[in-house]
């Protein structure tokens, strides 16, 4: 057996992106089960979570959390009729803590923004967050593909297309966010509405309505964009509340309930991340032209030679990489058998993917 060592000038590392389409529709979010069989509420009453089909079966698979909660120091947390505030509260410093960590010499919990900057000039106070599985996902949610469909015009409206916004974070001002949070990179959510009553806009006049975490795959929405559409007041829910009163006064899964209800459907590219480790193995003219195949001889003479000065001759089938002890680590076979003689000189590209 012999061996032929491996250069750092024969190795090399690339980085391949896979994207897979991912739609969910709002039948699945909410309605197709009766019962809302695919829909699992906790004891602890902080979160739900969304499955594509009653998460009971073994075919179930879970699509997405939901929950929301607001800051201690919104407005909302003076509100007389409170339930869950406790609850509420921790849930949106929780995800601030995890996903943006703290600032200042005091620690304190960032608040999420709806814009780039990271100054806490643009926070969100109020706000329902999603967290997509890992399933879905994968390695991130690819920016710029993210769209979600949802009804902000009064509940018991029709149906009608002019009641509902589409929220994306595609834009003339889209960048790829910022990675100075411990959730990663993220970009901001605009809406297609220009009518919608909501106070902060870009440079571009966009109406930016949340975030997304694309690594974590975690979106942020806030809650005022149930407020206002075109000056008319709209009630969130069937009891007649605005988005306010619902937030205070409905428990969580009350608010994931409405919520899901609004959803027409939420698309997303997912992306997988390949890293490949390529390694160039080379045969040189006088490499590797014998065989240590035992068949490769017979009575000490090579079979595949007729008359004693023609050149050996080999066929290449496999490539073993091996460590610095010797030890096989990875084994690559070729599609068919290359020749190999003193005349020629083969390069054969391993990549190993990971």
């Amino acid at each position: 057996m012999s061996y032929k060592p491996i250069t750092a000038d024969d190795v090399t590392t690339t980085k391949t992106y896979l994207y897979e389409a991912i739609p969910i529709t709002g039948s699945i979010v909410y309605g197709t089960y009766a019962g809302d069989g695919n829909i699992k509420n906790y004891t602890h009453g902080m979160f739900q979570s969304v499955y594509d089909y009653p998460y009971l079966s073994s075919s179930a698979n879970h699509i997405f959390d939901i929950t929301m909660g607001y800051d201690e120091t919104s407005a909302l947390s003076a509100s007389s009729n409170t339930v869950q505030q406790k609850k509420k509260i921790n849930v949106y410093n929780q995800m601030g803590l995890t996903l943006l960590g703290v600032t200042g010499s005091k620690n304190v919990i960032r608040r999420p923004e709806n814009d780039l900057t990271l100054d806490q000039t643009g926070s969100m106070r109020n706000l329902f967050f999603l967290n997509f599985s890992r399933l879905l996902t994968k390695d991130q949610i690819r920016p710029g593909s993210f769209s979600m469909k949802v009804l902000t015009a009064s509940h018991g409206a029709l149906m009608a297309e002019s009641g509902f916004t589409t929220i994306s974070d595609v834009s003339s001002s889209i960048t790829q966010g910022t990675l100075n949070t411990q959730g990663g990179n993220y970009g901001v959510l605009y809406t297609d509405k220009p009518n919608l009553s909501h106070p902060s806009t870009d440079q571009d006049g966009n109406h930016r309505v949340g975030i997304i975490f694309y690594e974590a795959g975690i979106v942020m929405l806030t809650g005022s964009i149930f407020g206002a559409v075109s000056g008319a007041a709209a009630n969130f829910n069937a009891a007649g509340q605005s988005w306010q009163e619902a937030f205070t006064g409905s428990a969580v899964s009350g608010n994931c309930d409405t919520l899901r209800a609004r959803i027409n459907d939420v698309s997303f590219n997912n992306t997988t991340e390949i890293n490949s480790t390529i390694y160039f193995c080379r045969a040189n003219h006088n490499d590797f032209n014998y065989s240590s195949n035992m068949t490769y001889l017979s009575a000490s003479q090579i079979r595949i030679k007729n008359v004693a000065s023609d050149l050996p001759v080999s066929y290449v089938t496999t490539v073993g990489l091996y460590s610095a002890n010797n030890e096989l680590l990875a084994v690559a076979k070729l599609s068919e058998p290359l020749r190999k003689d003193p005349t020629t000189e083969l390069t054969l590209r391993v990549r190993l993917d990971y």
